[in-house]
């Protein structure tokens, strides 16, 4: 009879492991439509600025003397490694009726939106101002280290929101999906777009508007639509992810970091990948092939295959392993500067085929297009590897520490960040750059065109290799994954039935019991 028992129970217990792993792959989805699309819009809303050209912004336009930006990115650096420390310990701890994240999202919209537009404005507040005037360099530095300390927040809630936003693989892994196909799709980087082609315009006389006005006000008008769109989204979705009742202190939420093998490993290989120093790739097309439009041009045939990129993800996802598509991803542009610059050689340091417009298209509309092959899978594969890796915390340890892990997963990073802008500006320097030409209509001397192609091509991809060999470790896939999430998803439906209950008593029972069998696990 007791051997009838037993087998009953087994029996019961296959079955439900069975059922949580039919649950793991099917299509179900918490995130209604309304949601989502806006959920494709706040994605649209990351690169719907011109960013890309922030460094030229500063150097030629708002013109703050290479020294003087070399001493405000290593001091902001160094800010921002400090204040991340303890701006994760305040959101790790916050518990509110609106969730963990959501509040500093809503909270920092408005005045994060209003900080990026006096940034913007800049030049007109000091023109006439010289390379070296304090006032505009104190106003300049004073205003990046706010702007610094607010972004912490954001970035914080941000990635942890995204985490939680669902707490099933599949609804978030579509999610991911489509917002990363439409983003493409609808143009989210169209204001880079047409910034090129303005320049290009003003560049050539072709139309009568100041290299100033013109930064000035698509840096406003991105500013503005993109904060607007975002605040919309932060208000109106909601966090499904439970917190643990108890909020971890912060040396559990060290420990946690330590333990999570997946995000130590993503970690070190975007650390050692941030190492590789290097230029604005914008700084080659616009002072070397007087082509500011040529990111638009070359990546004309990669905008063909960007959509079908996306579909292709799943094809990827059978015949690849994971740490495979994130090398694919994350490693193949770099890989493919190789051949860029072994052809633009071809006729020597000061006439090879690198200051040559038409081959020089050629040869980066190529490999755009060739890059463009694995866009989805760049998009889609680390960002799902890093939510999955939240899962792991939670499987771990009993409760989830996004904003602690995001801060560790960032610390490293930004130190490396701080050591390559401040390298990045001073071989700016060393290969001889004016700051004042492209405003006086001047060019680069041929030695500064050379360099700027090196830094845009083989600098960096020689330096940031390493980031390759810590991914080769990663193991969080098959079987190990399966069973995370089957486990996973027993626990967060028992505690949601005892939160229903409103037995506070049971809840923190059932919180001891699965950080006793977290322990456990560690144990083992």
């Amino acid at each position: 009879m007791a051997t009838e028992n037993i087998d009953v129970q087994e029996t019961a217990v296959q079955s439900t492991e069975a059922a949580s792993r039919e649950y793991i792959y099917e299509n179900r989805r918490y995130v209604g439509m309304k949601e989502t699309v806006w959920y494709v819009v706040y994605d649209m809303c990351q690169s719907f600025n011109i960013d890309s050209f922030n460094d030229r912004f500063i150097t030629n336009i708002l013109q703050i003397d290479l020294d003087l930006q070399t001493f405000v990115n290593v001091f902001n650096g160094i800010w921002d490694v400090v204040n991340d420390i303890f701006t994760a310990a305040i959101v790790e701890k916050t518990r509110t009726r609106w969730g963990k994240f959501k509040p500093y999202l809503v909270a920092l919209g408005i005045p994060g939106t209003l900080g990026t537009c006096f940034y913007w404005l800049l030049p007109m507040l000091f023109k006439g101002k010289g390379a070296r005037d304090t006032s505009k360099f104190l106003t300049y530095f004073i205003l990046a280290v706010v702007r610094e300390g607010a972004g912490t927040f954001r970035a914080i809630s941000k990635t942890g929101m995204l985490a939680t936003i669902t707490p099933h693989p599949v609804d978030r892994t579509r999610l991911i999906t489509m917002a990363e196909f439409f983003s493409g799709l609808l143009g989210e980087k169209l204001p880079q777009q047409i910034l090129t082609i303005l320049l290009d315009l003003i560049g050539n006389k072709v139309i009568n508007l100041s290299y100033t006005s013109t930064f000035m006000f698509m840096g406003n008008f991105t500013a503005i639509v993109s904060g607007v769109a975002s605040l919309i989204f932060c208000v109106m979705t909601r966090e499904r992810v439970m917190q643990s009742v108890e909020t971890p202190s912060v040396w559990q939420g060290i420990k946690s970091v330590i333990n999570n093998k997946p995000i130590l490993l993503l970690t070190l290989s975007e650390t050692l990948s941030n190492f590789s120093v290097g230029g604005s790739i914008n700084d080659y097309y616009i002072d070397v092939l007087n082509f500011a439009s040529m990111t638009l041009v070359a990546g004309i045939p990669g905008a063909v295959i960007n959509p079908f990129s996306f579909s292709w993800v799943p094809w990827f996802r059978r015949h690849f392993s994971t740490k495979t598509l994130y090398l694919l991803g994350t490693k193949s542009q770099p890989l493919l500067d190789i051949p860029v610059f072994l052809i633009g050689m071809i006729g020597g340091k000061h006439n090879g085929i690198y200051k040559k417009l038409i081959p020089m298209i050629v040869i980066m509309a190529l490999k755009e297009a060739t890059y463009m092959i694995f866009w989805g899978v760049r998009r889609v594969i680390p960002s799902e590897m890093y939510n999955e890796s939240m899962d792991y915390c939670e499987w771990k340890n009993g409760y989830r520490t996004e904003a602690m892990t995001s801060v560790a997963r960032d610390l490293t990073k930004k130190m490396a960040s701080i050591a390559n802008s401040a390298l990045s500006l001073q071989l700016k320097k060393l290969i001889g750059y004016d700051i004042s030409s492209y405003t006086r209509g001047a060019a680069q001397t041929d030695d500064t065109k050379f360099g700027l192609f090196a830094m845009a091509t083989i600098i960096p991809t020689v330096t940031g290799l390493l980031g390759i060999i810590p991914i080769l470790f990663y193991d969080l896939s098959g079987e190990k994954r399966e069973r995370m999430y089957v486990e996973l998803v027993a626990r967060r439906e028992e505690a949601s039935k005892l939160a229903m209950s409103g037995d506070k008593e049971a809840i923190e029972q059932l919180a001891k019991a699965q950080l006793s069998v977290a322990q456990q696990k560690k144990e083992l």
